[in-house]
């Protein structure tokens, strides 16, 4: 095993790394920016190394600080969690020519599962199903639109290099297509530096569904069975949970049979993350590969009480896979939200700040993963993120039951600050989501009643209300 480990990360993701290292006897480094002095992991660490200010393109984006660090503090692996670095691929190779093991996928892997175009292309090959589309990015307007067109609205665009719910827009006409096509073009230059985008045929009620893989460098891989992630705002995920509900178990061996399938094709290595979309109707159809532990991991761990930070060590150190497909038995119900300094109803802006009350929820099958506390001040530079809450239970509806209780003990108090607890509540509480009715525009449909409330002239109220139940 390791003996350093350098996390390069920040957040709950960095402390929840951290205590996996310190449980296996590995020594733990970290970076920080200057806003994160005063952080949490920064704290529990062995070594802590600045490198650069708030902004993370010169501090956690900075490949020769990141490096330079993991040389000061004698790091023979870096873990770099998830965002920043996670899937760069550039990256993962200067720490192999530095010698140092990059705790993810081979950095040719990561290229081709990470560029989206070449991703369907290695998938469709390999036999998953995917949705109508385009193989090759599309740079010419007038080719696009004849694209789109043969796909038939509405149409998804793409970034080729986008990910975290970003570089995304929604055509659902000809006459929309050109403005969407232009604005997601540039949108995917300004942020990932690649302008390249492809089309799919959008699916507007369907559910979210990815399956998580381990796999080893020797060929091996099992799944962990699924997650349900439909709850969403713009694309990016709310509130998740382990097993998807509501799903045909055919249908969901099918799509743990594909992941595996993908993983064994593209000489996957570690943990990753296979996300489909399924349409209601027994059909199911490909997204993309995550090349990196996922915010949502938490679900599956308590379902099936495999570590997978642990195990992304042990494979990361050279190891075989230290559990087969039988050995992976799934029990109960596992459900997360994801606590956000956000106002929900002011379409989700980021609130930062300085917090000056904070309880979190504690109690029997409850966990709580955070960074944050009284104290603690939410930067403007960095995902608003506070804490994820997971609950797990022998069924799904005394797992709604108990997250219920414990956002009921969310507590996050300061100038200025909201947080997305009361919509979470709402969203646990509804219909359609209480009994396993809803799909991706969950979101969308809960947030109307506030939004005509603003247009006609009404004050919204503070909580998103339920629509009415359906008999």
């Amino acid at each position: 095993m390791f003996r350093t480990v350098l996390i390069a990360n920040r957040g709950e993701i960095a402390l929840r790394v951290a205590r996996a290292c310190r449980e296996l006897g590995i020594r733990v480094a970290v970076v920080y920016s200057t806003e994160d002095t005063d952080s949490e992991v920064v704290r529990y660490a062995d070594e802590a190394v600045r490198i650069g200010p708030g902004a993370a393109q010169a501090s956690y984006l900075s490949i020769p600080a990141v490096v330079e660090a993991a040389r000061r503090t004698g790091a023979d692996a870096i873990h770099p969690g998830y965002g920043f670095l996670s899937e760069n691929a550039d990256f993962a190779e200067v720490c192999a020519a530095e010698g140092i093991t990059f705790i993810g996928p081979p950095p040719d892997v990561m290229e081709a599962l990470g560029d989206k175009s070449t991703c369907r292309a290695l998938m469709a090959d390999a036999g998953l199903p995917l949705l109508p589309g385009t193989l090759e990015p599309v740079s010419s307007p007038r080719e696009a639109e004849a694209r789109a067109a043969e796909i038939g609205f509405p149409v998804v665009v793409k970034a080729v290099a986008g990910g975290g719910g970003r570089g995304i827009g929604v055509a659902y006409s000809a006459a929309e297509f050109p403005t969407v096509f232009r604005e997601t073009r540039r949108h995917a230059a300004a942020v990932f530096g690649d302008g390249r985008v492809y089309l799919e045929r959008y699916l507007e009620s369907a559910r979210h569904v990815e399956i998580q893989v381990l796999a080893d460098r020797f060929g091996n891989v099992v799944h962990l069975g699924e997650r349900d992630c439909s709850v969403q705002r713009r694309h990016q995920k709310l509130i998740e949970e382990a097993p998807a509900p509501g799903l045909d178990e055919d249908v969901v061996a099918a799509m743990a049979e594909h992941a595996v399938q993908g993983a064994k094709a593209a000489r996957y290595v570690g943990a990753g993350t296979f996300e489909f979309l399924y349409d209601g109707s027994g059909r199911f159809y490909f997204m993309e590969v995550n090349c990196r532990i996922q915010v949502e991991h938490p679900v599956t761990e308590l379902v099936t009480g495999v570590d997978l930070v642990h195990e992304q060590l042990w494979i990361a150190a050279g190891h075989p896979l230290r559990i087969g497909q039988q050995d992976v038995v799934p029990r109960g119900c596992a459900v997360e939200c994801r606590i956000n300094a956000e106002d929900a109803g002011r379409e989700f802006v980021p609130t930062p700040g300085l917090i000056d009350e904070l309880t979190m929820p504690s109690g029997p099958f409850v966990r709580v993963d955070t960074h944050v506390r009284q104290g603690s001040r939410i930067s403007v530079f960095y995902d608003p993120l506070l804490a994820k809450v997971t609950v797990w239970a022998p069924d799904r509806q005394r797992a709604l039951a108990r997250m219920g209780r414990a956002l009921d003990e969310v507590r996050v108090e300061g100038k200025g600050l909201r947080t997305t607890t009361d919509f979470l509540h709402s969203v646990i509480d509804s219909g359609e989501f209480s009994t396993a009715r809803h799909d991706t525009g969950l979101v969308g449909r809960l947030l109307e009643p506030a939004a005509a409330a603003e247009g006609a002239g009404v004050t919204a109220p503070s909580q998103v209300q339920e629509p009415p139940k359906a008999s």
